[in-house]
């Protein structure tokens, strides 16, 4: 709408575009050859070229004394940064022509780095966990520091606004702090936040198990059984870990709503919405907790049998430790569960939390019988 004295705003949004620049020891024709072969417009209407919303030219860079295919991706959804980096590379190999690394112009988005960490993860067999070490294997693969150091928490979006690295506050606690935090004389936090916290643990000593098995020549034969268990426990790490402050954090919100004013109908009916959301989400985060131990269990059990026998204390920790944090939060959820008010979803949450009880995520004895003996 037109504001005669405002005047008007025009607003619009786009994909992220991301700028970036192939390096080549060539000359400026020859990098503007590759551009046409790879950029969507391609030479003319009945030659395109070969990546779709790809903008591409070639030009020499003087102060470097190289070429340059300068390219913008227009999605990156659809063509990723390592499919355009494969592209010149194997067009300039067709030429007889040096790739002599990459640039980033400006800033990129996480998600755009680890997908093409994902491409070279699977295209070399390899097997990285930490999201640092993936980065680092993208600057590696698409030389990024050819022309400058690229820092990542300079030039990833997610990084410079710090949504990527930011934990809770009582996830980035210290062991001390967080002891004491729960000691005091307030209900949050409380059992659902120690819960999630040992279920984390127990995945995070299955990591560790699993780490001191892969890669040891005395187990080099379960190095592929490792790869496909560890990363399990790896992920069960990182979900249950934010659990910790996200059961707080629903608490803190369910008491917020109750302390909401009533005095007038409008009122009720607003404190009524916001003390149901907030239950809600006090039922949500500990059944969050129990299905992802309990997806993560035959994992577990695979690892108690082939696993490093020398570990086998840390697995009897570690596996205690999830059912115990997945106990803990049916507890959490069973105090909850009768509030709710709307009847079909207490009855979801008591379907789901009688099969959890008929199916505890418990380790059978047969698991625990190790070349040392019986863990139990």
């Amino acid at each position: 709408m037109l504001m005669p004295t405002w005047g008007a705003t025009v607003t619009g949004a786009r994909k992220v575009l991301i700028a970036y620049n192939v390096n080549l020891l060539a000359t400026k024709e020859q990098a503007h050859r590759i551009a046409l072969n790879i950029r969507e417009q391609g030479r003319r209407d009945t030659e395109p070229g070969r990546l779709q919303n790809v903008q591409a030219i070639g030009w020499y860079l003087e102060e470097a004394n190289i070429a340059q295919v300068s390219i913008n991706l227009t999605d990156p959804d659809v063509t990723p940064l390592h499919s355009v980096y494969q592209e010149c590379c194997n067009d300039a190999k067709e030429l007889d022509l040096a790739v002599v690394g990459s640039q980033i112009v400006g800033l990129v988005p996480l998600a755009a780095m680890l997908e093409t960490a994902e491409y070279y993860l699977q295209y070399e067999n390899l097997f990285i966990l930490e999201e640092d070490q993936k980065i680092r294997l993208v600057i590696d693969r698409l030389g990024l520091n050819s022309l400058g150091n690229f820092n990542p928490k300079e030039r990833i979006i997610e990084y410079i606004v710090n949504e990527a690295d930011e934990d809770g506050p009582l996830e980035s606690m210290s062991v001390k702090d967080f002891v004491l935090t729960v000691a005091g004389r307030t209900p949050s936090p409380g059992g659902g936040s120690v819960s999630a916290l040992v279920a984390s643990l127990g995945a995070s000593l299955s990591t560790m198990m699993g780490f001191l098995t892969y890669g040891n020549r005395k187990f080099s034969h379960l190095d592929s059984e490792m790869r496909l268990l560890i990363p399990q426990f790896y992920s069960a790490m990182k979900k249950l870990t934010p659990m910790v402050d996200a059961d707080a954090a629903a608490f803190n919100r369910y008491m917020s709503a109750m302390k909401l004013p009533k005095s007038t109908e409008e009122e009720l009916q607003f404190r009524e919405k916001m003390m149901k959301e907030t239950l809600m989400m006090c039922v949500k985060v500990p059944i969050t907790v129990i299905k992802t131990v309990n997806n993560v269990w035959p994992a577990l059990k695979k690892l108690a049998e082939i696993g490093n026998f020398s570990c086998k204390s840390d697995l009897q920790v570690g596996a205690k430790c999830m059912e115990t944090g997945a106990w803990g939060a049916y507890q959490n959820i069973m105090t909850n569960v009768d509030s709710i008010q709307d009847d079909d979803t207490k009855a979801e949450v008591h379907i789901y939390v009688s099969w959890t009880m008929q199916h505890p995520p418990k380790m059978p004895e047969k698991y625990f019988i190790w070349q040392m003996g019986k863990v139990y």
